[in-house]
C-alpha cells in the first residue's frame, strides 16, 4: 500500500475529497503522473494504473483548463482486478502553472498542478535572456508556486560572476543556483527543495539540461538526453509532462518539454511582482497613474536617466503589462459573447 502523503496528499486535499465521498460512490483519490495521447497515468494507494475519464465528466467539462493535469489530485473508481480506473473528478489545485494557448484562440492551458517550487533552468550559453527570465518569473509568481533559477552548464562559462548578477537585478530574493549537470557539480543543491510530500518542476527551453539534471536526481536516466544541434539549439528530449518520485521518497519532480512561446495567462497585476524595483520607483512618480513613457515627474524614466534602470527592463515590463490587459480584454469580450 501506498503512503499518498510522501506523493503531496494533505489535509487541504483530504477535506475537499471527503465532500465527493459523501455520495454512494466510493471514490478514491489518486495523482495525475502523465498524459500521454490521450491515457493517463495515475498514483493512488493500489499504485500506479493507467487512467481514462468517465463520459460523465468529458460532458460536464465545458473548458480544457478543467481537465486533469499532471500534478492534479483526481477522484477515480476502480473495479476488482482490473489495472485500469476511471476518473470522475479533479480536485481544487493549490498551485497551477498556466500559459494562454498558443495560437489566436483565448484559452488557458494548464501546464501541471499542485507545484511547491518552480525551476527555470537556463544556461551560461547562448540560452541566457534576462527578457525570457523575466517572462518565466510572471509565469510562476502567477501559478502559485515559489520560484527558483537554475545557471546550468557552468562548466562553459568562465565568468559566472558576471551572469549571476545580472540574474540578481532582475531576480531580487529569489534563489540561484548555478551548476553543470553534464559534470554532476552543483546539482545537490536543488535536494534542499526536495522534502516528502513536495513537488518541484523543470522547466525552461530545450537543451538546457533539464532531463539531466532530473536523471540525476533519480539516480537513473529515466528522461533521454540529446546532445545539441550543430547550430546550437537544444533538441527536444522530453515530449510530454511526468511526474516521477525521488529516491528514498524524498518527494516528487515533474519534467516538462521546452516550450518555444510562453503566452502569459494572468492578472495584470502579477507583473508587480515580476517588477518589484519598477512598481517602488512609480510610488514617486508625480502622476498616480503614470505610464513611464512620456509624462513629465517620472520617477521610473529618471531612474533610466541615472543609470539607476536598464531600458530594457522597463521595456519588458511595459511589454507584459500591454499583454496582460490585451488578454484580459479578450476574455471580457469573450465571455460576453
Amino acid at each position: 500500500m501506498i503512503d499518498l502523503k510522501k506523493s503531496g496528499w494533505d489535509s487541504f486535499f483530504e477535506n475537499h475529497f471527503l465532500k465527493y465521498n459523501q455520495q454512494n460512490t466510493i471514490y478514491i483519490p489518486a495523482r495525475i503522473t502523465s498524459f500521454h495521447r490521450n491515457l493517463y497515468s495515475v498514483l493512488s494507494e493500489c499504485g500506479e494504473l493507467k487512467g481514462e475519464i468517465s463520459g460523465k465528466f468529458r460532458y460536464q467539462v465545458q473548458s480544457i483548463e478543467k481537465f486533469p493535469a499532471v500534478g492534479d489530485w483526481v477522484g477515480v473508481t476502480k473495479k476488482e482486478h482490473e489495472d485500469k480506473v476511471i476518473i470522475h473528478f479533479v480536485l481544487p489545485r493549490k498551485s497551477c502553472l498556466s500559459r494562454k494557448t498558443p495560437g489566436v484562440k483565448t484559452e488557458e492551458q494548464v501546464i501541471c498542478a499542485n507545484i511547491d517550487t518552480s525551476f527555470l533552468v537556463t544556461t551560461f550559453d547562448r540560452d541566457f535572456n534576462l527578457r525570457r527570465i523575466e517572462r518565466y518569473l510572471s509565469f510562476i509568481w502567477d501559478s502559485g508556486a515559489n520560484p527558483a533559477i537554475i545557471l546550468n552548464k557552468a562548466d562553459l562559462c568562465t565568468d559566472v560572476e558576471i551572469f549571476v548578477r545580472e540574474v540578481e537585478l532582475i531576480s531580487p530574493g529569489i534563489p540561484i543556483l548555478c551548476m553543470s549537470a553534464l559534470e554532476k557539480s552543483g546539482v545537490e543543491q536543488i535536494y534542499n527543495f526536495l522534502k516528502e510530500g513536495q513537488t518541484i518542476v523543470f522547466l525552461g527551453s530545450s537543451g538546457t539540461g533539464k532531463s539531466t539534471i532530473i536523471n540525476y536526481l533519480l539516480d537513473a536516466p529515466k528522461q533521454a538526453t540529446n546532445t545539441l544541434r550543430s547550430d546550437d539549439k537544444g533538441r527536444h528530449t522530453t515530449s510530454f509532462r511526468e511526474l516521477f518520485m525521488v529516491p528514498g521518497e524524498k518527494g516528487m519532480i515533474i519534467d516538462s518539454p521546452g516550450m518555444r512561446e510562453i503566452q502569459l495567462w494572468a492578472d495584470e497585476d502579477i507583473v508587480e511582482k515580476t517588477f518589484a524595483d519598477i512598481e517602488v520607483l512609480s510610488q514617486r512618480c508625480r502622476f498616480n497613474d503614470c505610464s513611464h513613457t512620456k509624462e513629465p515627474g517620472c520617477a521610473v524614466k529618471e531612474a533610466i536617466e541615472e543609470g539607476i534602470l536598464e531600458p530594457k527592463r522597463l521595456e519588458s515590463y511595459l511589454k507584459q503589462k500591454r499583454e496582460l490587459k490585451g488578454l484580459s480584454e479578450k476574455s471580457e469580450f469573450a465571455k460576453k459573447n
